[in-house]
């Protein structure tokens, strides 16, 4: 049964800035600024002053931000694993965005290899990691459930983390999972 979802329309982040996000997203990764809304009362009744902005990739999907002066929010330097924005680019246009970032002397990390993919690492205004990525020779299989085993590894995973006593509600940094099975790197490299 199919899912009817035709792909992602737009994914939405705080920013604490509208304009210093539209210079990275838009002058520096070349992503148009395509709409803006100005928003002063919300659906849900709120009341406030709000911006949100969406930039177009080529898919015709956005990235969206959305600025919210009045509204708390813990702005940090995310770590890869907790929050990135992973955006798909041709080899020869990632190395050459690693090198333009270089020269502004922004913060950039890799090539690094793994194994499908490789990827650059970018940081935006507002602390999130962005990786510009591209597919590589096997990459098509790599993803592949029927070839990849996906759904063995997750229930092996799950059924380690619940024998260690470790269920959805205990928070991360708990404990640590030991599957069984022969630990890799994020490139593929066996530890």
């Amino acid at each position: 049964m199919p899912s009817h979802i035709k792909g992602l329309h737009h994914t939405a982040f705080r920013c604490r800035d509208s304009e210093q996000t539209r210079a990275f997203y838009e002058d520096f990764l070349g992503l148009p600024l395509a709409e803006t809304l100005e928003i002063g009362l919300t659906k849900t009744g709120n009341q406030s002053q709000y911006l949100h902005t969406f930039y177009q990739m080529d898919d015709g999907s956005f990235l969206a931000f959305f600025e919210a002066p009045s509204m708390p929010f813990e702005f940090k330097e995310q770590h890869d694993f907790d929050l990135h924005i992973a955006l798909e680019v041709p080899h020869e246009h990632m190395m050459a965005m690693k090198q333009k970032a270089e020269a502004e002397n922004r913060e950039c990390r890799g090539v690094s290899d793994h194994g499908f993919i490789h990827s650059i690492y970018l940081r935006d205004p507002n602390g999130y990691v962005v990786e510009l990525t591209t597919k590589e020779d096997g990459h098509d299989e790599a993803v592949d459930p029927s070839q990849n085993g996906a759904r063995a590894k997750l229930d092996n995973w799950t059924k380690a983390k619940r024998e260690a006593g470790i269920g959805p509600d205990v928070a991360p940094g708990f404990g640590s999972v030991d599957t069984g099975t022969e630990i890799v790197g994020t490139a593929g490299e066996r530890l």
